[in-house]
């Protein structure tokens, strides 16, 4: 191989491995507008987001603060798919840009009870500015348990759901 045809793959390839970097870099130079994180509460509050992803966000009448939204939860749901936690949002979303997050919406498919069928309707504005108000919040929280396979006892607490026959 000639030096310069060498040099052009090796150019290649650093930029196929920068290029992730620096789709995150230019994520985070674009700073979201009052208007769209406004939107992002609201979609977040009218969605059932922290329903789940806010510990006992449901039992205070969703009278939480911001601050506290969507850390996941250690309250796992289990029924015969397994036992499933709702995922810490706010870390999940920082490993993501926001074309990641669009992709990943649109492909979305999850184990119960997350209604994974309502994220992959939501238009491409609404998933930005869900995406954007989760990323203001910056990350908190640990992250969730790991899914338990059907045949496995989870730790309290958790909901067993009973499915009709």
């Amino acid at each position: 191989m000639s030096t310069s045809r060498t040099i052009s793959h090796l150019m290649l390839v650093a930029a196929a491995f920068a290029a992730p970097w620096i789709a995150h870099a230019a994520d985070k130079a674009k700073a979201p507008d009052a208007k769209q994180l406004d939107r992002g509460r609201y979609l977040v509050r009218i969605a059932g987001c922290n329903d789940c992803h806010t510990p006992g966000y449901e039992e205070a009448a969703g009278n939480i603060p911001e601050s506290q939204w969507l850390t996941g939860d250690r309250l796992g749901t289990r029924g015969p798919w397994g036992t499933t936690y709702p995922p810490n949002l706010r870390m999940y979303m920082q490993k993501l840009t926001e074309a990641q997050w669009l992709a990943t919406a649109r492909g979305l498919k999850a184990r119960p009870p997350m209604p994974w069928f309502n994220i992959r309707i939501m238009s491409d504005t609404d998933l930005r500015a869900i995406y954007a108000l989760i990323r203001h919040l910056g990350p908190a929280g640990e992250p969730a348990p790991a899914y338990l396979a059907p045949d496995k006892e989870p730790p309290p607490p958790y909901i067993q759901l009973v499915l009709p026959k």
